[in-house]
């Protein structure tokens, strides 16, 4: 689908695409992250299902899902990334277009028009929607895209994250240790790029999701396992990484607020859109 503007966000994903693997598919701490993020992922779609990423970058979630008899449709605002992501997913049952979150219901509005069914689920993973100010529009989006009883997962930032205080501060660097409290637009810098990134507060965001999605429950990924500001120091330690992977599997739903990333599950209700069936 034909996007008009790129967002600063997308803009500075471009810039850092050809590397992006590269530089972060190597730390330890990522993968431990991501396995906690997979093992909701496949509990909620079963094999067969057809599911919706958002902010899917280099695709590999989608590969991952994929290669384990799920169908998916990768979206991402960054066009390196999708290009990256569509050259993973040739080999597999998945595919991936240029779409930003903000923009979610111009794809649903594609496939109405297609006579395409909605999906069975959607997700987004590691902090893609922190890049959008708004959670409103999308959604709006994933509910016209999201069929009655399907799961949204969505896998934001935590707002209070000990292990980047302490990291941060050891460091030195106090203001980043304590950015996760700022409220609104808080700036950021990737690839030479500037934009900004929003900390959004759980009430926000189930506020977002109403009424077309009830919370189901909050889930801590990376509350021991530290953040990737860590790296590479944990990378070099990783038996002290399993045993810190092992508690966050313990504590994931009581100490969920005290996550790198929390994972809000949310399950679609029968609510219409502008009066509208689902």
């Amino acid at each position: 689908m034909a996007v008009r503007t790129l967002p600063a966000a997308a803009l500075a994903f471009d810039a850092v695409a050809d590397a992006f693997d590269t530089r972060f598919g190597a730390w330890l701490s990522v993968a431990a992250q991501r396995r906690a993020v997979r093992a909701a992922l496949a509990e909620a779609f079963p094999a067969g299902s057809h599911v919706l990423e958002v902010g899917g970058g280099t695709g590999e979630d989608a590969r991952w899902l994929a290669e384990r008899g799920r169908r998916v449709l990768l979206t991402d605002a960054s066009p390196a990334m999708v290009r990256i992501a569509a050259e993973k997913l040739a080999s597999v049952d998945a595919t991936a277009v240029v779409a930003p979150a903000e923009e979610l219901e111009l794809l649903a509005e594609a496939r109405e028009a297609a006579g395409e069914a909605a999906f069975d689920g959607a997700f987004s993973n590691f902090a893609a929607l922190n890049c959008v100010p708004d959670l409103a529009p999308v959604a709006r989006g994933l509910a016209r895209l999201v069929r009655p009883g399907g799961q949204a997962l969505l896998v934001v930032f935590g707002t209070l994250c000990p292990g980047e205080v302490v990291v941060e501060t050891l460091r030195g660097r106090r203001r980043s240790a304590f950015r996760r409290l700022a409220r609104g637009d808080v700036p950021a810098r990737l690839g030479g790029r500037e934009f900004v990134v929003r900390y959004h507060r759980a009430a926000d965001i189930e506020g977002a999701m109403r009424p077309w999605f009830r919370l189901v429950r909050r889930v801590g990924i990376g509350i021991f396992v530290p953040p990737s500001a860590a790296e590479p120091w944990i990378s070099s330690r990783p038996r002290l990484l399993a045993a810190l992977e092992s508690i966050d599997r313990a504590v994931s739903r009581p100490l969920a607020r005290l996550g790198d990333h929390v994972l809000y599950q949310f399950e679609r209700t029968d609510a219409a859109i502008d009066g509208t069936d689902s």
